[in-house]
């Protein structure tokens, strides 16, 4: 019987880790998509003769999107904490995949005019607001059904699915640039990717729809009606546990902007700014990402050795030592040397991405765990994620410094390394006696 039983457990583990996957994939495919053809979008959205302020405009869009995802946390974290896990995911997963699909159908302004980069922009907000729960309940519901001294590995799963996601954007491209003419990516060719997310969006709708609540969230419910009390999630969130929401907050706002700077940025500032080769450069992209899910799964089981709190100092420490002299050596324009920086970019980040979804799942009890996930994680990439490339691009053109947005970050890894100082250590905690 205990056989039967453990291979039923193991069964139902590994369906709640594809589902996991292959949403938060989906999601991070789009965001790829979206930036390796950013040059691409920017002609098709905002053709003009100033090819910086188009692209400025582009990303301007990405970042705006990003403001919606509070406002979607929010509504994604209460209804996971209050309906279930399952309903949210099962039901955000149709509103987001459908908004990329929609993308890929879009006239550009050459078309009808104004329209075009409005509706862009409606359909990012559309994106920005359902995709808002899904990093942070895929990780919630993989957390509350992995072992707890596991718990690091397992979760390390979803920001896994982001790098494959965005290695799979980037491939994508570096293939279309090599096969077809400039010409048909520029018509036509940019949309393919954006209209692949209608199928897999079905897919990853019907894996969810298979599964149940975890035992930890239903164990939760039970009590909560034994006790005749409802879940107040956001009321709960602010009341009880703001602190450690704030805490939260800071520590997620180095992943923010480090992994847009470092995975998205960099390949648009190698060509523009530094004027490296575009397939050289999609090339090092492509290479780093391949290293990157390794480094992933390796900083997961790290943090489930040595702690999540170690783990996440020692990614601030090396951004505040590393950005500035690695923005240096990206200017040699040199292909190995350019790759070997971005590979050590790419090691620091994993050790904070790695990391940080088991933390915050560790952080907040089982009654507002996704609502204060998707909060802190959200708020933080609204307002420095979806703005890192932005303000990348604007900071070198105000100060014609290539190295801004080196000390930008630096500032950054700063205040998350305050925010971890004043954390508490809850790794290999069961999620049930977290308060």
């Amino acid at each position: 019987m205990k056989a039967n039983h453990d291979s039923e457990a193991n069964a139902t583990i590994r369906r709640v880790a594809v589902s996991s996957f292959l949403g938060n994939f989906i999601e991070w495919f789009d965001y790829a998509t979206y930036s390796y053809f950013a040059i691409v979008i920017a002609a098709v959205f905002f053709p003009g003769e100033n090819e910086t302020l188009a692209l400025m405009q582009t990303f301007a869009i990405f970042a705006l999107s990003f403001l919606l995802r509070p406002i979607g946390a929010i509504f994604w974290g209460s209804m996971g904490d209050k309906k279930g896990r399952k309903w949210a995911l099962s039901t955000s997963i149709f509103l987001m995949t459908g908004a990329t699909f929609c993308i890929g159908l879009l006239p550009g302004y050459l078309a009808i005019g104004l329209a075009a980069p409005a509706l862009l922009l409606v359909l990012r907000m559309i994106q920005g607001f359902s995709a808002a729960g899904e990093y942070a309940g895929a990780a919630t519901f993989l957390a509350e059904y992995a072992p707890a001294d596991k718990r690091g590995l397992y979760c390390s799963l979803v920001p896994a699915s982001t790098a494959t996601g965005l290695l799979v954007g980037s491939t994508f491209a570096t293939v279309m640039y090599m096969v077809l003419p400039d010409a048909a990516v520029n018509d036509w060719g940019w949309r393919i990717p954006f209209l692949l997310a209608g199928p897999l969006g079905l897919v990853a709708h019907y894996i969810r729809t298979k599964l149940e609540d975890s035992p930890t969230y239903q164990q939760m419910q039970a009590d909560m009606g034994k006790q005749d009390d409802s879940n107040h999630p956001i009321r709960d969130l602010f009341k009880h546990h703001l602190k450690v929401l704030i805490i939260s907050f800071g520590a997620c706002m180095l992943n923010a902007v480090g992994f847009y700077v470092v995975l998205t940025y960099l390949p648009v500032y190698l060509e523009t700014t530094v004027g490296m080769d575009p397939g050289e450069s999609s090339l090092i992209t492509t290479i780093c990402l391949i290293a990157y899910i390794g480094f992933i799964f390796i900083s997961g089981h790290l943090s489930d050795t040595f702690g999540r709190k170690k783990m996440l100092i020692i990614a601030c420490v090396g951004f505040i030592v590393v950005t500035v002299p690695a923005f240096m050596l990206l200017n040699t324009m040199q292909f190995v040397t350019v790759l070997l920086v971005e590979l050590v970019m790419c090691l620091l980040l994993t050790i904070n991405d790695g990391t940080l979804s088991s933390y915050l799942t560790e952080t907040f009890p089982t009654a507002v765990r996704y609502t204060g996930f998707a909060l802190s994680f959200n708020l933080a990439n609204a307002l420095f994620g979806g703005s890192a490339s932005f303000i990348s691009t604007w900071l070198i053109d105000v100060t014609q410094n290539n190295l801004a947005p080196a000390w930008y970050m630096v500032g950054i890894s700063v205040i998350a390394l305050i925010a971890m100082i004043a954390s508490h250590e809850h790794t290999g905690k069961e999620l049930s006696d977290v308060e």
